[in-house]
């Protein structure tokens, strides 16, 4: 059965009080998780609230009691490896083991320009990812001292103390629909896959790269959950759907042709059943009305 989460944009607005009445929320109308970006700030101006995100995990793994949470994703190009190590496992001790470690390369210009911090060109960022990604499992699976000697990221005979209390610390979760480096990435690193915006017809394409590239590593192909992101613009009825349409300045038709889950209550759920048909085992739909709680609770008693 499709499990279904909800995703924040932290950029958008987002403080405690917000932060706060979405997680109670989240976890008392029973979706699987909460999930949430990892942006210093937008991609455009203006400029907007923005909880810082690791402390926002902290206090959420001390909050709540049921539901799954992490990362949408948090990058490397600003988050150094092995600080991520240590702050991933603790946070998931914490929780008593909630945590899905979702880690990227990092693509948004504006924040690494304004804080100080170098993107690289696409071919650059991604072999500082790969690079990330050996750092951070190798603190995370290994008891014995690690040593790593790369162009972006040394370590020596580094131990991540206290060991986690899962063996391997949180499992990663790797996102992006890319043809080539993805895939090799997912089957080498990940247990779980995460698309975005992608309509049923081009998930499963993108599900059965993932799939090659795991049967050519020789894992098995359910050792990695398949999820993905998407925007979500729900309404109770006609009149309200109409309205957040026109506040978009989309139509229907255009929003489903761009992997968004958009409608009424059955038209939701024929879609989500659609994605599910498709290879999708969790959705996490990115509810931006942060102040929106209503109809975050009806979106619960629609699909749930």
């Amino acid at each position: 059965m499709l499990e279904v989460a909800i995703m924040i944009e932290g950029q958008n607005g987002l403080n405690w009080t917000r932060w706060q009445n979405i997680a109670r929320l989240v976890e008392d109308a029973g979706f699987v998780g909460l999930y949430r970006s990892d942006h210093f700030t937008n991609m455009n101006p203006p400029d907007k609230d923005s909880l810082e995100f690791w402390v926002s995990l902290t206090w959420l793994a001390s909050n709540t009691k049921r539901i799954e949470f992490g990362p949408l994703v948090t990058p490397l190009s600003f988050r150094h490896p092995a600080l991520t190590a240590r702050m991933a496992a603790a946070v998931d001790d914490l929780s008593g083991g909630r945590l899905m470690l979702g880690l990227g390369a990092g693509w948004q210009e504006r924040e690494h320009h304004l804080f100080g911090f170098d993107l690289l060109d696409i071919k650059s960022r991604f072999d500082r990812f790969e690079e990330g990604l050996h750092v951070i499992t190798g603190l995370l699976n290994s008891d014995t001292p690690l040593s790593f000697d790369g162009m972006f990221y040394q370590i020596r005979e580094a131990t991540l103390l206290p060991r986690p209390l899962r063996p391997g610390g949180p499992p990663i979760l790797i996102g992006g629909v890319g043809p080539n480096r993805t895939p090799k990435l997912v089957a080498q690193f990940a247990h779980e896959w995460n698309a975005m915006f992608l309509t049923p017809e081009k998930f499963k394409e993108a599900n059965e790269r993932i799939d090659t590239a795991l049967k050519e590593a020789n894992r098995e192909l359910t050792s990695v959950r398949r999820s993905m992101m998407t925007g979500c613009v729900f309404a109770a009825d006609d009149i309200g759907l109409k309205q957040k349409l026109e506040s978009r300045g989309r139509t229907l038709e255009e929003l489903h042709q761009r992997g968004v889950v958009a409608g009424t209550a059955e038209a939701v759920r024929e879609q989500l059943h659609e994605l599910e048909d498709a290879g999708l085992e969790r959705v996490m739909l990115q509810w931006l009305e942060l102040d929106d709680l209503a109809g975050l609770e009806a979106l619960a008693k629609a699909v749930l």
